[in-house]
């Protein structure tokens, strides 16, 4: 199949690799404006990876021409944070042609939707289908521009549901190849709901900021960062989460038992399966407060959260707490921002029983 990633960062890099490892055609997009790592690969005339992926994998196309990079393919996959996705659309938008498929990789919350009113396109539109995975299929880093490693690609607990979630299965059968562990979800609430990063990053960095800005972030953010009690607090967050999913009739895995499953933890817990998870030896903490942990995490992800649980009447006093808190640090207002909310995807007003049928 012909591929075109948009986005030239860890995770796109990661995309681009694994399918062109798999035979397929891959044309690789960024915007002008991250021209380092595209112009390495353009010269490189591929991506390089380490890791548990590796060798070099030709792209037949890395550049900043929107129009090149969407004709003729088959799926489009749009790999960056939360903030990159309505970019994305917005560039698409032109472009974009009668079954192909769009891939929001991660979602970060109704990655999918956002994607769609991005693109102009209806939410029940079937003619280009949108869908979006729960989290990125890897742990990877950019060594340098067109070099990656790949220390996990996930076993398992990678979820994907498309808008509308009749065209799941039919998404999930075209990327089998490459993704033998992606698993449907019931609708984009699964997957926005069964991404842990708001329930991970904001706790544990609340929790570590007089240490991040000391020591600019060197030490280990979960080997180190996380003790008994900062594990409650990341519990505390998750039973809000399942406590959402419960009201919507969704099925959402703890998170502990969630990266049992991906492959990064040995221990269900919330305290020692963190501090002793191998797939997360290593892994640094962010180097100053001002990064995506709380502006991604917290400004899509948290705030999305905790508007979606006043909706549909659960109660988020921890998520809410974590907000207020941040906000104060970090001298924002993330609710009053309202970077992605129920309201902004156009699905306030809705009751649960309401939001299943829209989205199914």
């Amino acid at each position: 199949m012909d591929i075109a990633v948009l986005g030239s960062g860890n995770g796109g890099c990661a995309v681009a690799f694994d399918c062109a490892a798999h035979g397929h055609q891959v044309r690789l997009f960024d915007f002008e404006n991250f021209p380092a790592s595209i112009q390495a690969v353009k010269e490189n005339g591929g991506i390089h990876c380490e890791g548990v992926l590796a060798g070099f994998q030709p792209v037949v196309y890395a550049g900043h021409d929107i129009d090149k990079t969407l004709d003729g393919a088959d799926i489009i996959y749009a790999v960056g944070p939360a903030y990159s996705t309505k970019p994305f659309a917005e560039a698409c938008k032109p472009y974009l042609k009668a079954g192909q498929v769009v891939i929001v990789n991660p979602s970060s919350c109704g990655g999918s939707i956002e994607f769609k009113n991005g693109a102009g396109l209806d939410l029940r539109d079937r003619n280009i289908v949108v869908a979006e995975t729960s989290t990125l299929p890897y742990a990877v880093r950019l060594l340098e521009p067109g070099k990656i490693r790949i220390f996990n690609k996930l076993k398992g607990g990678l979820f994907l549901a498309a808008v509308p979630a009749e065209k799941t299965e039919s998404v999930i059968a075209q990327v089998r190849d490459v993704y033998p562990a992606m698993s449907a979800a019931k609708n984009i609430l699964q997957t926005s709901l069964q991404n842990g990063n708001p329930v991970i990053h904001p706790a544990i960095t609340l929790m570590n900021v007089a240490l991040i800005e000391r020591t600019q972030g060197d030490f280990d953010f979960y080997h180190q960062g996380v003790t008994p009690a900062v594990g409650r607090l990341v519990e505390a967050v998750d039973r809000e989460r399942i406590a959402i999913g419960e009201k919507l009739g969704i099925e959402v895995l703890p998170d502990p038992e969630l990266g049992v499953i991906q492959g990064y933890m040995t221990e269900a817990t919330y305290d020692k399966g963190f501090n002793t998870a191998p797939g997360f030896a290593g892994v640094k903490a962010q180097s100053k407060l001002d990064y995506r942990y709380f502006n991604e995490d917290v400004g899509y992800g948290l705030v999305f959260l905790e508007r979606l649980g006043d909706q549909i009447g659960v109660a988020t006093p921890i998520m809410s707490a974590i907000i207020e808190l941040v906000s104060l640090l970090m001298d924002r207002d993330y609710v009053g921002e309202s970077r992605r909310t129920p309201e902004t995807l156009g699905l306030a007003n809705h009751t649960a029983e309401e939001l299943e049928a829209l989205l199914a």
